[in-house]
């Protein structure tokens, strides 16, 4: 086969849409409660540290599944594995929707849908080399990170509006049905690879996932890139998590919190889409991270300390808009410099280290002034943003021969 020879498919969008879908139904089924903090803890009888655990739980099942689960996507590939996250995911939706009030049966589906979301997110980088040539990868990154936002954006904005008119049971109900659906048109349409690959015979070869993971950890840049994504998204986590504490003492209502993580997840939808083509085409990652880490650091800043509801949420605007156009192009630069580590280690080690910066989201509740402000947690959110931008100046770009064989 020659290079004039290599195809890309246009069944590759289909495979992606129905990837993307998957992903942005579980991040509603994530974020669902985060807004409605305080109406949840007293439809459930709990308090709201009880409510937190619920989205804090995907942090804290992700610590022990992600390297087996990339072990797994690694060995039987993504449709296999992404179908196993999937069906858990439909599963447990449903059953937590259907768990009425009772807190302990919401807990135990959350768990379920928990233990699902390894096996979407440590897919994301494996999908695009599976389908898409060199050029195209982050760009297919970033419009799964996309969906995601999407998700979150959606469960932020309707659960607060819904539960005006409906029981918080039967708001999970629905969502539940629809993250169901989502799986069914995945197990339908999904495939593994298209008839010929998007790239030279060989150069899609990648390394034994035991012996891909211990190259990776050799690679210092990828090392600085771990700490870098831990904070980014401790931060982001963080704030989606706590959303509606962070700006009730400031006379916000829980309205006002789902339509300030929904501006946020605007932004970072936008963020995703729009920055990380410019990265592609210049084959160039580590200017895009570092760019957009020093200019989401004003909107964190508005987001702790605005009380104007305009500032508030353009300061979220920001924030969402740069952050997150690093997390697609960082993952795509983590699998050019560790090659030739799988996708799926390299993807799942991110996001191990991303899913423990549930650590800060704990932190950030017991960083809480007497008033309940988190105005001290989210100052050391801005300084640790500060110290990932020193990071990455620390980073090199990709060598181009990292590049051109992928």
């Amino acid at each position: 086969m020659t290079k004039d020879s290599i195809r890309l498919y246009p069944y590759r969008w289909v495979v992606l849409a129905v990837f993307m879908f998957i992903n942005l139904t579980i991040q509603i089924l994530w974020i669902a409660y985060a807004p409605i903090t305080g109406p949840a803890a007293a439809y459930y009888g709990v308090g709201d540290l009880q409510i937190g655990l619920l989205a804090m739980l995907f942090m804290l099942a992700f610590l022990p599944l992600s390297i087996p689960v990339s072990w797994i996507i690694d060995t039987y590939g993504f449709r296999k594995s992404v179908s196993i996250g999937a069906v858990l995911m439909g599963i447990f939706g449903l059953l937590r929707g259907l768990a009425g009030a009772n807190y302990s049966l919401v807990l135990i589906s959350t768990i379920g849908i928990a233990i699902a979301q390894p096996f979407l997110l440590n897919a994301w980088t494996k999908v695009p080399a599976r389908w898409f040539s060199i050029n195209e990868r982050a760009t297919a990154v970033g419009l799964i990170t996309l969906a995601n936002l999407v998700g979150t954006g959606i469960g932020m904005v309707l659960t607060p509006i819904l539960t005006e008119t409906l029981s918080i049971a039967n708001v999970q109900l629905i969502f539940g049905a629809v993250a169901a659906f989502s799986s069914i048109l995945f197990l339908i349409f999904a495939r593994e690879t298209p008839p010929t690959p998007p790239c030279p015979p060989g150069m899609e070869v990648r390394a034994l996932m035991l012996d891909g993971l211990k190259h990776a950890l050799k690679v210092r840049d990828f090392w600085l890139y771990l700490l870098v994504s831990f904070i980014g998204m401790g931060v982001f986590n963080g704030i989606n998590t706590w959303v509606e504490n962070i700006i009730r003492p400031r006379g916000f209502t829980p309205t006002d919190a789902g339509a300030l993580g929904a501006v946020m997840l605007g932004g970072g939808l936008l963020g995703a889409v729009l920055i990380p083509p410019f990265s592609d085409r210049q084959h160039k990652r580590k200017r895009y991270l570092l760019l957009g880490f020093i200019l989401a650091i004003p909107g964190l800043l508005g987001v702790t300390f605005a009380t104007a509801p305009w500032l508030l949420y353009l300061s979220a605007f920001a924030l969402g808009f740069f952050l997150t156009s690093t997390s697609p192009i960082g993952m795509q630069y983590a699998a050019e410099i560790t090659q030739p580590t799988p996708e799926g280690t390299s993807n799942g080690l991110i996001q191990l280290f991303s899913q423990a910066s549930v650590v800060f989201v704990y932190i950030m509740e017991a960083m809480k002034s007497p008033d309940g402000a988190f105005t001290p947690a989210l100052l050391v959110a801005g300084g640790l943003m500060i110290i990932s931008a020193l990071l990455i100046t620390r980073m090199n770009d990709p060598r181009p021969h990292e590049v051109s064989h992928e």
